[in-house]
Formats: C-alpha cells, sequence, structure tokens
C-alpha cells in the first residue's frame, strides 16, 4: 500500500500543485508501464514511427520540424531505429543527394504492435470509467497537449 501524496486531488494543495503532480506522475507511470512491455519503442521511437507511417517518407529536417526537436535530434533517435531495421533510408526522387527516413515493413508491423499493446493498456485503465468521462478525459488531455504544443512554439528563439 502506498502512503497519500500530499499533492492527492483531495488535499488542500492549490489545483495548479495538485496539477502538475499529476502530470508529472502520469508520465512516471506511463513510463514504467511501457518498459513492462514486451519489446517496447522508447517514447521517441514510437513518435518517429508514428509520423513515418501517418505522413510518409521523410527527411530529418522535416521530421525535426514536424516532432518540435532539433535534426541532430532526430539523426540520433533515428539511428537505432535504422539498426533494427524499423526505418530506412530512401532517396529522394527530386534531388539524389537528398536522403529521406521511411518506415520500413518490419517498422510498420512493430508500430501495429506496440500501439495495439497502448491500446489494450489505455482501454484496460478506464475500463470501469462511463464513456462520457472517457470521452472527457480524451478532449481534455488532447487540449493539455495542444496548450504545451502552443507554449513550446511561443517560445523558441
Amino acid at each position: 500500500m502506498t502512503t497519500p501524496s500530499p499533492h492527492d486531488p483531495g488535499s488542500n494543495d492549490p489545483l495548479h500543485t495538485q496539477l502538475q503532480y499529476q502530470v508529472a506522475l502520469f508520465a512516471r507511470r506511463m513510463e514504467q508501464a511501457r518498459h513492462g512491455a514486451v519489446g517496447a519503442l522508447d517514447r521517441a521511437g514510437y513518435l518517429l514511427l508514428d509520423h513515418l507511417a501517418r505522413h510518409g517518407p521523410a527527411n530529418v529536417k522535416a521530421l525535426a520540424e514536424a516532432l518540435g526537436i532539433d535534426s541532430s535530434t532526430v539523426t540520433r533517435q533515428a539511428a537505432p531505429l535504422v539498426r533494427a531495421d524499423l526505418v530506412g533510408r530512401v532517396p529522394y526522387p527530386a534531388d539524389r543527394r537528398t536522403v529521406r527516413l521511411a518506415l520500413t515493413p518490419l517498422g510498420g508491423r512493430r508500430l501495429a504492435e506496440v500501439r495495439a499493446d497502448r491500446e489494450e493498456l489505455i482501454r484496460s485503465l478506464t475500463a470501469d470509467w462511463p464513456s462520457e468521462e472517457q470521452r472527457a478525459f480524451c478532449r481534455l488531455l488532447a487540449r493539455f497537449n495542444d496548450s504545451l504544443e502552443s507554449y513550446s512554439t511561443d517560445r523558441k528563439p
């Protein structure tokens, strides 16, 4: 049994103190759940594979812009995916000097497995929630993520 945190929603702490604690706890517990999964992808790898699956091949600069990170970070995150044959380097037809990253068939299968595992986890965690609460949580979490994206975009130098 865990000791109740002073940041439990029922405490007298200010709302934003509780909220920041709950967000941090959520991130930690999702990472712990992910590490328990067989053959799990890290968050960065998952997001990169997901973007390639949704939008097709892209160069490092385009991926960096879409994911809101540096090109060097994309290169570093893509390297293990390329070594694992989840992502391949493909030529760009308009400029043969340019290389793009593309999801491989193995990467597509792996992404589908990870998506299914994550979906099952979320389904299991919210199984006893009424559907209107599940939709409200999804809507509010999406709004929170949109606010984070705007905040990060507005603060870029």
